[in-house]
């Protein structure tokens, strides 16, 4: 019975983010600049992210990671990467992304969630890019969860390699990212900017751009440059 419940967690796992790649590249791209200004707007924990996002090396922005269920739980959804060029501060356009995560237990409700990762050093950048990304199980690649609405001080968070920071509503009342999988999503990579792009050439070597990407990289732009 035990094994059986594992499997179809570990099934759910690997479902959601399935469900979730359907969605438009480009809509997942416009999705992400809004959640880039909500997540970067105001006071508090917003003008914490500005100053994170002021420093970063890159940034991953999932606009809507989807966790519901009944007894059996999962999470997941598209997102993007960008990296930021530490001397013009310039953003790279951006490369596509899933995270998900299994769990099991009492659960009952729907969430959505926008969740910005923001990546502070190229350690932490180069993992996320070289490989499948366990959030917090990354040997010597520091994790800090925050947001939920509450400020914090990012002198106090410990100089973590990544921070994450997360809008949510529903009845789970939190994200727990710790644990979840983030992994390149090639054939959305192709969809966008033609065949046999790699992350890396998004990203890193900077050699394809989409026009449609421009108002994301605009909000970044702007969130940085935003004071108080």
């Amino acid at each position: 019975m035990r094994r059986t419940l594992m499997v179809a967690v570990a099934a759910l796992a690997l479902t959601v983010p399935q469900l979730a790649k359907a969605a438009n590249e480009q809509q997942v791209v416009n999705d992400a600049a809004v959640a880039v200004q909500r997540l970067s707007t105001g006071s508090g924990v917003a003008a914490n992210a500005r100053d994170l996002l002021s420093r970063a090396r890159g940034v991953m922005i999932i606009p809507t990671l989807v966790k519901g269920g009944f007894i059996f739980g999962g999470q997941g959804g598209t997102g993007v990467l960008l990296s930021r060029d530490p001397q013009t501060g310039a953003w790279s356009y951006p490369a596509f992304y899933t995270m998900g995560a299994g769990s099991f237990g009492l659960q009952i409700g729907v969430q959505v969630s926008k969740i910005m990762l923001i990546i502070m050093n190229d350690r932490a950048l180069n993992a996320v890019l070289e490989h499948e990304f366990k959030l917090g199980a990354e040997a010597g690649i520091a994790v800090a969860t925050l947001g939920g609405g509450a400020e914090f001080s990012t002198t106090a968070a410990g100089g973590a390699d990544i921070y994450a920071l997360a809008e949510s509503q529903g009845l789970f009342g939190g994200v727990a990212i710790q644990g979840g999988i983030v992994k390149p999503e090639v054939d959305n990579d192709h969809a966008y900017y033609g065949p046999n792009v790699t992350a890396q050439d998004i990203v890193v070597r900077r050699t394809v751009k989409n026009p449609g990407a421009e108002a994301l990289r605009t909000a970044l732009r702007q969130a940085t440059r935003t004071q108080g």
